[in-house]
């Protein structure tokens, strides 16, 4: 068994005193101070002091779900975040963050042939951040077909901004779960969930298999036979945040409605597809 990265451990520690409850007038005290200090906005949410943990208000659901657009080509945001950068692949480079720019074809690991990862050259990206004060959950942005989903195993580095401009590779390097999936006009893409630091789970409703910052040797892989999702449906959280990648298909979006730094919340348009 590969000896764990202190990134790990400090995240399995941090996860059992996120998951574990505190007799009430206590929990009630750390949610509020929570809430407090990260300035999150509860309400859409269930009030604070009705989390029975403090990862129980990290992974909250909506009180009523938001509306989308559900025009076919209306490609929505997957979650609530700042986008970091987004823009166009050369071959199948992309951007960490502005001036560092990293391999998708490192990114989406060894249990992809390079005629799949081939399919995303020249296509285009986008970089979701998560902070600690946002909405952890993630939906799914258009309708699909899953193909695969693989675990690969990493460290977990912080992905704030301070450590995307000092650590080159950083997302390689994190622990992530990558989904090829299929739009209904036959175009591939991927969605990139990465890892960081105290985000010791990322859940996968569809996949219970998969099990992250656990005692796992190499990639997992999961193929799937008519997996369809429909666009808005809630497929997991981080427990904590974090960051999605998205990767398309060179000219499955006709246009990108989003530049890096701005703000989006999940059931916004991003992209339209052609």
């Amino acid at each position: 068994m590969n000896k764990k990265h202190i990134t790990s451990l400090i995240s399995q520690n941090f996860g059992k005193f996120a998951s574990k409850e505190f007799p009430d007038w206590f929990q009630n005290i750390v949610n509020q101070s929570y809430v407090s200090l990260m300035g999150l906005d509860m309400s859409e949410f269930a009030p604070a002091n009705s989390y029975k943990s403090l990862n129980a208000l990290f992974t909250r659901h909506l009180k009523e779900d938001r509306k989308f657009s559900l025009d076919a080509k209306d490609f929505i945001s997957p979650c609530d975040s700042l986008i970091s950068e987004c823009g166009g692949l050369v071959e199948d480079y992309a951007l960490q963050i502005k001036g560092m720019r990293y391999k998708t074809d490192e990114l989406l690991g060894n249990n992809f042939t390079q005629g799949e990862k081939n399919k995303i050259h020249n296509g285009d990206f986008i970089n979701f951040y998560l902070s600690p004060k946002d909405y952890h959950r993630y939906h799914i942005p258009i309708n699909l077909k899953v193909l695969k989903a693989v675990h690969i195993p990493g460290k977990f580095y912080p992905v704030n901004f301070p450590s995307l401009k000092k650590r080159l590779n950083l997302f390689i390097e994190n622990e992530r779960v990558v989904l090829q999936c299929e739009t209904t006009e036959e175009k591939i893409f991927y969605m990139v969930l990465v890892s960081a630091l105290n985000v010791g789970v990322m859940q996968v409703s569809f996949e219970p298999r998969i099990q992250t910052n656990a005692d796992v040797n190499g990639e997992q892989v999961y193929t799937f036979e008519n997996l369809y999702l429909d666009k808005g449906e809630d497929f997991g959280c981080f427990e904590m945040g974090s960051t999605i990648v998205i990767l398309s298909e060179k000219e499955m979006f006709e246009t990108l409605q989003v530049k890096a730094g701005d703000k989006v919340k999940y059931g916004d348009t991003i992209a339209k597809l052609k």
